[in-house]
Order: C-alpha cells, then sequence, then structure tokens
C-alpha cells in the first residue's frame, strides 16, 4: 500500500509540473508587434490611396523613439521613389506604413525592430532590436496600368468640334506637380482628345506618359505626375477648308458675287474662343474689295464668292487658308483659326450696267421723257441694305430736272428716261455711274453763275456736282434739285425708287424756243402784229406767247417764260435801239451766222 501511495504522489507531482510547464508556454510568449500609424495631416480631397503594386514618391525623416535622426529625404533635397509590395526596396515596416496614403498626406509610422532591421540592425545607424519612427509626406502615386486621367471643370454651351488624332491645336495651361507645386509645358495627347474650344479641362499624367525617370530639368522631378488646368482656344487639322454657315439670306437672291466683282461687307472677327480682334461696325465703315484676285486672305475669297446682297453668314477660316504661322503683328497670333461673320452690303461689278426694274407702268402712256424734257418726279434713294440716304419727301418741293444736259447723276439720269407720267420705277445704280470711289460727305447749296448747285461740300469741281448750270443767262426760278445724301459711301451702289410726276417737253440743248411745225414765211410780217415795221418787247412777246399757245412752238421748260423772250428779244436787236426791224433779222440771216440761243 505504502509503494502504490508513492507511486500515485510521483504521478501526481509529473502532472503538476507538466501543467505548470504548459501554463508558463502560454503565458511567457509575447504577442508579435505591428506598425503604429498616426495620420496627422490629411488632405482636403483623397483622390486615390496607395494600394498593392502602385509605385511612390515620398519624403520622409527616420528618428529613434528618443528623436534622434538617423536619415532623412528632406535633407539631401531628394525624394524615395519606388513600388509597394512584392518588388519594394525598403524594410518591411515602412512598405506596410505607407499602405492607404494620400497624396500629400502626412503620417508617422513607428516599426518595431522585427519589422525594421531586427537583431542585427543596420551596420553603425541602427542598432540591433531598435525601434524606428518614419515622419512621410506622400508626394506621388501611380501605376504603370495608369492612362492620362481627364476633369471637365467647365464645359461652353455649346460644342461645334473637339479635338480628334491629328488635329493641331492652341490651348493655355497652368502645370504642376500631383502635390500641387511647379510649372511646365509639355504634350497631353490623350487628355486632350474629345476637349471642346472654350472647354477647361484638367489633365493628370502618369510620370511614364509624361517626363519619366530624367525629369524635366529643376522644375520637375524624375517620376513625377503632372497636372495641367487646360483652357483650349483653337483646333483646326491641316486638312481643314473654309467652313459656311449661312445665318440669313435675303429672297429672291437676284444677284450672287463672283470672281472679278467688288463687294462691300461689314465683319466681325473673333477667334474661335469667342475672342474679338477687329470689327469694321466699330469703325462705322465697311470693307470694301474685289474678289478673286488675290486682294484679301485665300480663305475670305473662298467665303465671299457666291454670296448675295443683305445676306448673313458666319465664316470660319483655318490658318493655312488665313495668316499661317506667323500670323500678323500683334493683332492675329501665329496659327489662329479665324471666325467672321459678315453682312454682304452691296455689290457690283465694273462692267455692270444700270438695272431698271418698272413696278408700275400706266395704262394710257401717250408720251415718254426724252433728253430736253423738263420732268417732275418723286424718289427715294437707299443703299442695297436698306439704309435711307436721302428722299424728295425731305425737301418742301418736288425736284424738276431737265434731262440730257447732265444735271443729275449718269445713273439716275439714264433711270428716268423712257418714263411716262405716273410710272414708277426701281433703279440701281452702280457706283461708276453714281458717286464713284470717293462716295459723298456733306450736302451743300451753292449759287454759280446765277444757277443752283448742289454738291459736296468744300468741292467747286464739275465732276462731283450733281447739277450743272446750264446757261450762264439764264437763271432757275425757285426749283429744287437732287443733291448728295450725306454719308453717302465710297462705291456704293444706289437704289432709286422714282415716280414721274410732271412731263414738259422740252428744246435742244442751248436753245431757248423751238418750232414745232415750219416757221411763218416770210417771219417778220408774221412778228409785225401792227404791221408798222418793227417788233418791239411787248409786240415780240405777244407773238412767241401766241405760237406757244397755239402749239406751234415751245419755250424752253422750267424757265420763267418772259426771261427766255427777254434773251431772245435781245439777241435779235442788234442795234440795242428796243425794237426789231426787218433788216436785223435779216442781217442775221444773210451772214450765215446763227448766234446764241437763234431759234428764229
Amino acid at each position: 500500500m505504502g509503494d502504490q501511495r508513492v507511486e500515485e504522489e510521483e504521478e501526481e507531482e509529473e502532472e503538476e509540473e507538466q501543467h505548470q510547464q504548459e501554463e508558463c508556454v502560454v503565458v511567457c510568449i509575447r504577442p508579435v508587434e505591428d506598425v503604429k500609424i498616426e495620420r496627422y495631416l490629411l488632405p482636403t480631397l483623397c483622390a486615390r490611396e496607395v494600394q498593392q503594386g502602385d509605385y511612390v514618391r515620398y519624403h520622409y525623416t527616420g528618428t529613434f523613439t528618443n528623436g534622434t535622426k538617423f536619415d532623412s529625404s528632406v535633407d539631401r533635397g531628394a525624394p524615395f521613389m519606388g513600388q509597394v509590395g512584392t518588388e519594394s526596396k525598403v524594410i518591411p515596416g515602412l512598405d506596410r506604413g505607407v499602405h492607404g496614403m494620400c497624396v500629400n498626406e502626412r503620417r508617422k509610422i513607428t516599426i518595431p525592430p522585427h519589422l525594421g532591421y531586427g537583431v542585427t540592425g543596420a551596420g553603425t545607424v541602427i542598432p540591433p532590436d531598435t525601434t524606428l519612427v518614419f515622419d512621410v509626406h506622400l508626394l506621388d502615386v501611380w501605376n504603370k496600368a495608369d492612362k492620362a486621367e481627364t476633369r471637365t471643370l467647365s464645359t461652353p454651351p455649346s460644342c461645334r468640334r473637339s479635338v480628334q488624332r491629328s488635329d493641331f491645336i492652341r490651348y493655355h495651361y497652368n502645370g504642376s506637380l500631383l502635390d500641387g507645386t511647379g510649372d511646365l509645358i509639355k504634350g497631353m495627347d490623350e487628355g486632350l482628345l474629345g476637349t471642346c474650344i472654350g472647354e477647361r479641362r484638367s489633365v493628370i499624367i502618369p510620370p511614364f506618359l509624361a517626363y519619366g525617370e530624367k525629369g524635366y530639368g529643376s522644375k520637375v522631378p524624375a517620376y513625377a505626375t503632372v497636372i495641367f488646368d487646360v483652357l483650349l482656344v483653337d483646333v483646326f487639322n491641316v486638312k481643314d477648308d473654309v467652313q459656311l454657315e449661312v445665318l440669313d439670306i435675303p429672297q429672291p437672291c437676284r444677284r450672287k458675287a463672283q470672281a472679278g466683282d467688288f463687294i462691300r461687307y461689314h465683319y466681325n472677327g473673333t477667334f474661335q474662343d469667342g475672342t474679338p480682334f477687329d470689327s469694321s461696325y466699330q469703325r462705322n465703315s465697311t470693307y470694301n474689295t474685289y474678289i478673286g484676285l488675290g486682294h484679301i486672305i485665300a480663305g475670305m475669297e473662298k467665303a465671299l464668292l457666291g454670296v448675295c446682297i443683305g445676306e448673313r453668314r458666319r465664316v470660319t477660316i483655318p490658318p493655312h487658308l488665313a495668316y499661317g504661322e506667323n500670323g500678323t503683328g500683334s493683332l492675329i497670333p501665329g496659327s489662329a483659326v479665324l471666325v467672321f461673320d459678315l453682312h454682304i452690303v452691296d455689290l457690283h461689278n465694273p462692267s455692270d450696267s444700270v438695272d431698271i426694274r418698272v413696278t408700275h407702268a400706266p395704262t394710257d402712256c401717250t408720251s415718254t421723257c426724252t433728253a430736253n424734257d423738263l420732268i417732275t418726279y418723286r424718289y427715294n434713294c437707299s443703299l442695297l441694305d436698306g439704309t435711307r440716304l436721302y428722299s424728295s419727301d425731305d425737301y418742301s418741293k418736288l425736284p424738276q430736272v431737265t434731262l440730257g444736259q447732265g444735271k443729275v447723276i449718269e445713273g439716275l439720269e439714264k433711270g428716268l428716261l423712257g418714263m411716262c407720267v405716273g410710272e414708277r420705277r426701281e433703279v440701281t445704280i452702280p457706283p461708276h455711274f453714281a458717286h464713284g470711289q470717293d462716295g459723298g460727305d456733306q450736302t451743300s447749296v451753292l449759287s454759280i453763275g446765277g444757277a443752283l448747285w448742289v454738291g459736296h461740300a468744300g468741292s467747286r469741281n464739275q465732276e462731283h456736282f450733281i447739277l450743272r448750270s446750264v446757261f450762264n443767262k439764264v437763271r432757275f426760278a425757285g426749283q429744287v434739285f437732287l443733291g448728295v445724301g450725306s454719308g453717302v459711301p465710297s462705291s456704293a451702289v444706289l437704289l432709286f425708287e422714282l415716280e414721274l410726276l410732271e412731263l414738259q417737253k422740252g428744246v435742244p440743248e442751248g436753245y431757248l424756243f423751238l418750232w414745232l411745225e415750219d416757221s411763218p414765211e416770210p417771219l417778220f410780217p408774221a412778228m409785225d402784229l401792227n404791221h408798222n415795221q418793227e417788233v418791239p418787247l411787248e409786240e415780240f412777246t405777244e407773238f412767241i406767247k401766241l405760237q406757244v399757245l397755239e402749239g406751234r412752238g415751245r419755250l424752253r421748260p422750267g424757265v420763267d417764260s418772259d426771261l427766255i423772250i427777254r434773251d431772245m428779244f435781245s439777241n435779235q436787236d442788234q442795234n440795242s435801239d428796243g425794237k426789231i426791224t426787218a433788216n436785223e433779222l435779216r442781217v442775221q440771216t444773210d451772214h450765215g451766222e446763227v448766234p446764241d440761243h437763234e431759234e428764229l
């Protein structure tokens, strides 16, 4: 029994010892420590976190737990760059500590020895079994699978064209690194594809699609992701032609511009982003030129062919059809696409004649006006775009003019000839039959040699006058003539609306009286009404008026009849004794000389 008891006690002691050993195993083994992360500065926006396989670029400062610094990339001015994960070249604790970081984040990473340099340390710098503290500032993160990333910041109301491959573009940009610093200029083919003119976008480019391992001078470090904020100004392709957009076209279009025509037009010129560079409206003067003769840029030559008077069209001209790579002065930059909004005011050809269109023809037309006839008419004058210049309604009396004597511009003369009383016409007059290249300025009324003239202010050149004197001795009584309207533009085509109101048949130029049938033979006895062998002014006046009354003769219309008859009498009264004798009338005839105004 005693031996059995001893054996039992020994077994119990062995079991207790084994139990104590097992407890010691459980209690005495310490758990393995992991890295400790303190995120003490976070960016407002975190678009991406570091993941396994990413490449990172960061600055760091390494210290011991007592704050003693042992290494710093900041002091060297060269951030660390490497891959996170299996290909990592840093200690496991630092590799693990940057997981989940955002660009511009700062964090403190505490690394236990077994995730640092372990029991061996690192030479004389890191003692064995040392806990390390790293202060990390993440500058960049990317992956080889990355592509250029775009973020649209603003878009124009409409996108008429977007960037395609092989297009040439002009753009403004601000370039920065991913951490928000730096300036650079670099192509962004992928990032700009599909961009619209006037669009703003942010383009994020990873290092291997930017400046790679070499960086860009002192501005862009190696392996840097760069960001461009871009505003697209221009886009075109070398295959582009002139683009035409008709905004408004009058109906009907009676005439289209052809090569050799002279054209006047207004324009607003802008770049594709809407920035203006020139305007004829601001100068209050049309642009005037021949087309098809190489006087203007090639794109505008194309744009103007086929336009109608009054048409409005928008024209987009690529630089190779405008001012090319060099631009022009400070006005047009190199390789600029130009956009013109055009309004065609008028056009003509130097070979054009006066165009006459009858808008109303009276049913009873027994007589038409010809040269030397005196007519009374009504008119409105305007430019072809409808701009009113002048009108007979502006005057207190209706205009009268003797045709065929150069008293009105040549084109108006042509438009008035052949009209019946009551007839209405629209007459289109090219500038070479109107006021020519000089146009007209202010209206002035001048009295020259007793005749009423209407012409340009400051000019007495007969070529510039609308009216010309007929006689030096005969004054016109109270007539109102057509004058040059205020502000007739240079090389302007004029449109007259005419209505013939009265027609008085005239006499040949230089004559005051015209026989409509054979004159009495002999003439003097017929003139000597009281048969006393002399004809004073009163008797002469009675004779001439009787011829007019009975339809056998005609006085010059538009001039006071008594003045005309007195002038005729003075020419016949050779000795100026106040009476005409048969000898005086015969002397004129026998000499074979016909004096001025000798109609008898």
